[in-house]
């Protein structure tokens, strides 16, 4: 299927590509979340008509996925968990606890902008866990995994 994205997407392209999907993907999830139009002779021109529009658009949803990493940059997460003597937890950390916790201090942060590096976490300490706040804005947090007393 192929398809003209209205904005950047990892993986799949940039703003104003015309790129092939799998006709699921586009259907599914790129064309009703506004992300990108069936590539048409006449979406092509409509698109680059209103290309300074979309430009605009991309270039807010930037400053704004860049302020939210300044929040994230010295920011670090202390999640505390049931642990056994060595250290394994019963359980394990991933991207629901990590947002969850996130929210009970304060920022806001959904779980799929939430990159487990090296999967979920299963032992306290310390680790780095990626978000992906927009396709070209990433940070690292800091996640402090400590034994509930």
């Amino acid at each position: 299927m192929e398809i003209v994205l209205l904005q950047n997407i990892r993986n799949v392209g940039r703003l104003g590509e015309v790129v092939s999907v799998k006709p699921g993907f586009g259907r599914n999830f790129l064309i009703p979340q506004g992300k990108a139009v069936r590539a048409t002779k006449a979406s092509i021109a409509e698109f680059e008509a209103r290309r300074a529009e979309y430009e605009k658009l991309s270039q807010e949803r930037i400053a704004k996925a860049k302020a939210r990493a300044d929040e994230f940059a010295n920011f670090t997460l202390t999640i505390k968990s049931r642990a056994a003597d060595e250290g394994k937890l019963y359980g394990s950390i991933g991207p629901n606890e990590i947002a969850a916790a996130t929210a009970e201090q304060g920022h806001q942060l959904l779980k799929s902008e939430v990159d487990m590096i090296n999967g979920p976490i299963r032992e306290t300490g310390e680790f780095e866990v990626a978000l992906l706040l927009h396709s070209d804005v990433t940070v690292e947090m800091k996640v402090v995994v400590e034994p509930e007393a």
